[in-house]
C-alpha cells in the first residue's frame, strides 16, 4: 500500500482543432476586456493575427519574451501591462513565453489565457523559473497557474520536427521525474505513464509526416499530461541541473532537457527501479536511460552539451553550483557522480 496526498490543478482546458476561434469567449468567461498578448520575436506576426480574434478585447503585443524568463525582460513586460491598461493577459508560444506570462501574474495576479504551439507543458503548472545574475530560480505559487488553457492541435502542425522531437522530450522529463517524486502518487504516475507513451507513439511518426493531426493532437495530449505531472509533484535531479545550466550558461531549454535526461535517469536508477519499469515500459524499451537515448538520437536530436554552447570547463562550476543547492533526489548527490554524468551529456555518450 502507498500512502499518498494528491490535490488537483484548477485549470480550465480547452483541446481539440480550430480551438483559438474560442479565445474571445473564454476572455467573457472572465470578465476581462483589456488582454494583452504576448509571444517571442519570432512569433510576434502569428500572435497579432491570432489576436484579432479577440477583438475590442486586444490591448496590445508584447513580443519580447526570452528563454529562461530573465527578470529584466518581466520588468520591461509590466511597464507595458500598465501602459495598456491591461486585465488579463494571453500568452501564445513556447514555454517562453508562457513563462513571461506566469512572471507577470506572479506579480500582479491578472488572469491568464495560454495558447501552447510547442509541447513545453509548462502552461498547466503553478511553477516559474526566473533567471537573473546567470541563476535561474524557481518559485511555486497559485497565482502562477494559469486559468484557461486553450490547445489547438492546428497550430502545431507546422511546428518544426528538430523542435517537436526536443520540445517532446522535454515534456517527457516531466512524467519521469514525476514518477520517482518524493510526493507522488497513483494518480500523477498514471498520468505519468500515459504521456510518456503518447510521445514514444506519436515523435515517430511526426519526424515521417510532420503534419499527421492525429500523431500532432497524440503529442499535445501527453504535453498537457506531463504538464500536469510537472504542476503537481515535486522534480528531482534533472530539472536541478537543467535549472542550473541554463541559468549559468544559456543553453537552449528544450534541447538541452533532451540531452540531460537520459543520463540523470541513469544516475537515479539504482535508487528507483520500479520508476525505472515503468519508464521503460512506457517507452517500449528494456531500459530507462538507454530507452531515452536511443529514441532521441533515432529521431535527430543532439545528444552533446558541448553542441549547444556549454563550455569545456564548465562541469566543475556546474556540479559545484548543483551541490550547493540542496533539493531532494531519489539517490544522494555524490560529486564525482555529478561530473561522470555531465562529463557524458558534455559528449553525447550513450548512458550505462
Amino acid at each position: 500500500m502507498q500512502n499518498f496526498v494528491y490535490r488537483s490543478q484548477p485549470a480550465r482546458v480547452v483541446f481539440g482543432r480550430g480551438t483559438i476561434g474560442t479565445l474571445a469567449q473564454e476572455a467573457e468567461r472572465l470578465s476581462v476586456d483589456r488582454v494583452l498578448v504576448l509571444s517571442t520575436p519570432e512569433q510576434a506576426e502569428q500572435a497579432e493575427a491570432i489576436a484579432t480574434v479577440l477583438g475590442q478585447r486586444f490591448a496590445g503585443l508584447y513580443p519580447k519574451a526570452q528563454m529562461h524568463t530573465p527578470v529584466d525582460v518581466t520588468v520591461d513586460a509590466l511597464s507595458m501591462v500598465e501602459h495598456v491598461g491591461a486585465n488579463a493577459l494571453l500568452s501564445f508560444g513556447g514555454g517562453s513565453t508562457t513563462g513571461l506570462g506566469k512572471a507577470i501574474a506572479f506579480r500582479t495576479d491578472l488572469p491568464q489565457i495560454v495558447v501552447p504551439t510547442t509541447y513545453a507543458g509548462s502552461e498547466a503548472t503553478p511553477i516559474l523559473g526566473e533567471t537573473e545574475h546567470g541563476r535561474k530560480v524557481t518559485k511555486s505559487d497559485p497565482r502562477i497557474l494559469p486559468e484557461v488553457i486553450v490547445y489547438d492541435v492546428d497550430l502545431t502542425l507546422t511546428l518544426p520536427v528538430a523542435m517537436s522531437v526536443t520540445s517532446g522530450l522535454n515534456a517527457v522529463a516531466h512524467a519521469v521525474e514525476a514518477l520517482y517524486a518524493r510526493e507522488g502518487n497513483p494518480v500523477i504516475s498514471l498520468l505519468a505513464e500515459q504521456g510518456i507513451s503518447a510521445f514514444a507513439r506519436a515523435l515517430p511518426i511526426i519526424a515521417r509526416q510532420p503534419d499527421d493531426p492525429d500523431a500532432r493532437a497524440d503529442a499535445l495530449y501527453g504535453a498537457w499530461l506531463c504538464g500536469l505531472c510537472l504542476g503537481s509533484v515535486g522534480m528531482a535531479l534533472h530539472h536541478k541541473l537543467c535549472h542550473t545550466l541554463g541559468g549559468m550558461f544559456n543553453l537552449p531549454h528544450a534541447p538541452m532537457h533532451t540531452a540531460l535526461l537520459p543520463h540523470a535517469v541513469a544516475y537515479n536508477a539504482p535508487a528507483a527501479p520500479e520508476a525505472m519499469r515503468r519508464v521503460a515500459g512506457a517507452l517500449g524499451a528494456s531500459d530507462a536511460a538507454g530507452g531515452l537515448f536511443d529514441l532521441a538520437e533515432k529521431l535527430g536530436a543532439s545528444m552533446a552539451l558541448k553542441s549547444m554552447g556549454m563550455p569545456a570547463d564548465g562541469i566543475d562550476p556546474a556540479v559545484e553550483q548543483a551541490m550547493a543547492n540542496a533539493y531532494w533526489n531519489p539517490r544522494e548527490l555524490e560529486g564525482e557522480g555529478l561530473r561522470r554524468l555531465l562529463a557524458n551529456a558534455y559528449e553525447g555518450r550513450r548512458p550505462g
